[in-house]
């Protein structure tokens, strides 16, 4: 019974389909055959194989793998997204103030970025998620654009100080 169940499940059969499959054709009965020979025997039905189950392949159509894991994914995709070399491939967070300097009448940064390299930034350069607003004496302020959409703020301004200052400060 059990068998015939789950061969019905395999097969997609409702319950009662499955009920009937179960049960054996009623045969008709042969006449008899002149004489006393016995009716050939007829071979019995052959059973219902089971259907092979078929390996399981994704197919994505516009959607994420599932079974891939969701951890670490921001950066991998962050590498692959940086736009430029130099400060406009660096985000608010990854650069230090170095230096301050006043050069041809413009207040001129010496920023220093995650490959340990020294630029240098004026008032109005793009960084990765933000923008150079003001230089001060004291360092930079930075309008950073906020990438949360729970977040009524699309922007905020962050300072950046000399790293002296930084030192001293804590």
């Amino acid at each position: 019974m059990r068998l015939v169940w789950v061969m019905a499940v395999v097969a997609g059969l409702t319950s009662a389909q499955a009920v009937l499959a179960q049960k054996p054709a009623p045969q008709a009965e042969a006449p008899p055959a002149a004489g006393n020979q016995p009716a050939p025997a007829q071979p019995p039905p052959a059973p219902a194989q089971a259907s092979q189950p078929e390996s399981y392949a994704y197919r994505p159509e516009g959607r994420r793998d599932p079974f891939l894991s969701l951890v670490g994914a921001g950066t991998e995709t962050r590498s692959t997204s940086r736009k430029g070399e130099g400060p406009s491939g660096m985000t608010v967070s990854e650069i230090s103030v170095r230096g301050v300097m006043q050069s041809r009448g413009a207040v001129v940064a010496m920023i220093q970025g995650p490959d340990n390299k020294t630029y240098l930034v004026h008032q109005g350069d793009k960084l990765l998620d933000g923008t150079i607003k003001t230089i001060t004496p004291q360092g930079l302020i930075v309008t950073q654009e906020v990438n949360d959409p729970l977040s009524l703020v699309k922007q905020r301004e962050i300072r950046k100080l000399l790293r002296s200052l930084e030192d001293a400060k804590e």
